[in-house]
């Protein structure tokens, strides 16, 4: 029990990363002797592992291959730029979508498309975007594909009882989703907020102008001239500190009459030059310095062209860029861009931007050469916001969605596992050039991995240990009053509790033990129990916190805390009626 309350209090407060947590969880079990040293790694072996990972990589080729790319196009022609309508069509989307894949690449291959629509109807992002996030959640929960479902399945599997099938979220999962997708429409017109914000940015055919007034560069923009004599004239951006006592950022140098927007450490500054930088600079210091300010400021102007234009990105949830600097990591000298400005909650950041460690659904300004941008379009790190939605999925496109469907129908059936299934479509979607090999271990969230595997023994030893039956009995003596469909109601109650502070797999691999003992101690089907703690760890629609899908959206959207509840309180409410509804009439409680 000291381990579980450690390593839930180390998940909640994120003193350490996740992953570290649960390798520290199965180093200390196997220490203390509470499971065997094989028991302790057992997670690493285990099917639900293996799946999660094949699933990324499936997800992932479907990205690759372009095959959402057309979404945008087709729903805004088919809705004729309505706002209902394409709430409607927008949420089901990325509700079919994630019924096939990960929820959180089905959110974020939407993510692009909606700001795109938003874009071409003049519709504000924010009545949009929270729609896509909670429809790619209530899809997740109809499907084994999420990962709290397939958690859940594999503590089945330990405790040595039959795991969930491919199928067999449906009669719960599908109501619930069908039912939830009709509130959202109800609700949506007069909960969602009608912000500009950070999504608003994303208007790339006509935003060079609009990035540049939403994010106030004109306000903090001047040109200096390098003085003839100056110090600085002959040094290079790097050698020079007049930058980092000045407090601005160098955004392009005019040199013998021609702008240069590519400036990096190593250009040199002539006398004569003329800089365009993004602060405020005290004019006395600038005389310190041999540098004036030019009185007829014309090249700002020049700072957006189609050569070098703005572009916006967002930090998606398990970004190796959370925490890092745009100066640590090497913007400029990895890609020939740099960072304007950045967007968090609600806030402009255009002060020292290079030294502030980059967080979780950020939004950020860049600007470099048009050329520069492809490769950022690969890094899996980043979501660009400005991504074209007119552009056509690759020829492979309908060989990727043959093999991921070919993948499912091979395990509904069980002529394969899913595991086995899964892992042999990820298999192929390399093998057909849908992606590459490096692309797929790009693809995969290490630490999600790492994650689920570890915490995975936390679930051996609840079981082993009796402390599952132990909490279990605790939990019963509350709902006993209430019948064995109370007591489904309180699990799927707390579970969703869980989820929303320790996320959905740490919450389904702590609770999912206790609700296979409760099925035990009340006489009900456990695997009806566990149904139940599954889906509460998959419908977090009460917090940005309680999914990465949820906080994809926060910055784009201009969401602020209060949007999440407003909404998915009532969501939350109808989710547990429906799922003991269908509990009731599909597992007999």
């Amino acid at each position: 029990m000291a381990t579980i309350a450690a390593a839930a209090l180390l998940l909640v407060t994120e003193w350490l990363r996740p992953d570290l947590t649960a390798l520290l969880v199965v180093i200390t079990l196997s220490i203390t002797g509470v499971v065997t040293p094989e028991e302790a790694l057992s997670g690493f072996s285990q099917a639900a592992v293996i799946t999660i990972l094949a699933v990324y990589i499936l997800s992932a080729g479907l990205e690759k291959t372009g095959v959402t790319r057309g979404i945008g196009r087709f729903l805004l022609r088919i809705t004729r730029g309505s706002e209902t309508m394409l709430v409607a069509a927008l949420t089901m989307s990325s509700a079919m979508l994630s019924l096939f894949m990960n929820t959180i690449a089905a959110a974020a291959m939407m993510l692009p498309a909606t700001m795109g629509i938003a874009r071409q109807a003049r519709i504000r992002p924010s009545r949009l975007l929270m729609p896509v996030a909670f429809g790619a959640l209530l899809g997740g929960a109809a499907t084994l594909l999420t990962t709290a479902n397939i958690v859940t399945s594999a503590t089945l599997d330990q405790a040595g009882l039959q795991p969930f099938g491919l199928l067999d979220f449906l009669p719960v999962g599908l109501p619930m989703a069908i039912c939830g997708i009709i509130l959202i429409l109800i609700l949506s017109p007069h909960l969602l907020p009608r912000r500009d914000m950070a999504g608003s940015i994303a208007r790339m055919h006509r935003m060079n102008v609009e990035l540049t007034q939403l994010y106030h560069l004109h306000e903090v923009t001047s040109e200096l001239v390098i003085d003839r004599g100056s110090a600085m004239a002959g040094q290079t951006l790097r050698e020079s500190s007049w930058r980092q006592d000045l407090g601005v950022t160098v955004l392009g140098i005019s040199h013998n009459g021609r702008l240069q927007l590519t400036a990096n450490g190593d250009t040199e500054v002539s006398e004569g030059d003329i800089l365009i930088v993004k602060g405020e600079p005290d004019l006395e210091r600038l005389r310190d310095y041999g540098i004036h300010l030019n009185p007829e400021s014309e090249l700002g102007d020049e700072l957006v062209s189609q050569d070098f234009p703005l572009v916006e990105i967002i930090i998606p949830p398990r970004s190796a860029w959370e925490g890092e600097t745009p100066r640590e990591l090497h913007l400029r000298e990895r890609y020939g861009i740099q960072v304007l400005a950045i967007w968090r909650e609600g806030e402009i950041v255009l002060a020292d931007v290079a030294s502030i460690p980059f967080r979780i659904g950020d939004a950020a300004l860049l600007q470099g050469p048009s050329g520069k941008f492809t490769g950022l379009r690969r890094d899996p790190n980043v979501l660009i916001l400005t991504e074209e939605t007119e552009g056509r999925p690759s020829v492979r496109a309908p060989l990727a969605v043959g093999i991921l469907l070919a993948s499912l129908v091979l395990a509904a059936t069980g002529v394969l596992p899913l595991a086995i299934a899964a892992l042999a479509g990820a298999a192929l979607m390399v093998i057909t050039g849908c992606i590459s090999m490096e692309d797929a271990y790009a693809a995969v969230e290490w630490r999600t991995i790492i994650l689920v595997a570890g915490m995975l023994s936390l679930s051996v030893a609840l079981q082993t240990s009796g402390s599952a039956a132990w909490l279990a009995k605790g939990l019963v003596s509350i709902s006993q009053p209430l019948g064995t469909l109370g007591t489904a109601g309180i699990l799927l109650l707390v579970s969703i509790l869980f989820s929303l502070f320790l996320g959905g797999q740490a919450g389904a691999v702590i609770m999912a033990p206790i609700a296979i003992a409760a099925g035990g101690v009340v006489g009900a089907d456990p695997r009806a129990m566990a149904m139940a703690v599954a889906i509460g760890c998959s419908v977090a629609f009460l917090s940005p916190l309680g999914h990465p899908a949820n906080l994809l959206v926060l910055g784009p959207g201009g969401y602020r805390f209060r949007d999440y509840v407003r909404l998915g309180a009532p969501l939350t409410l109808l989710s547990i009626l429906v799922t003991l509804v269908t509990l009731h009439w599909f597992w007999g409680l």
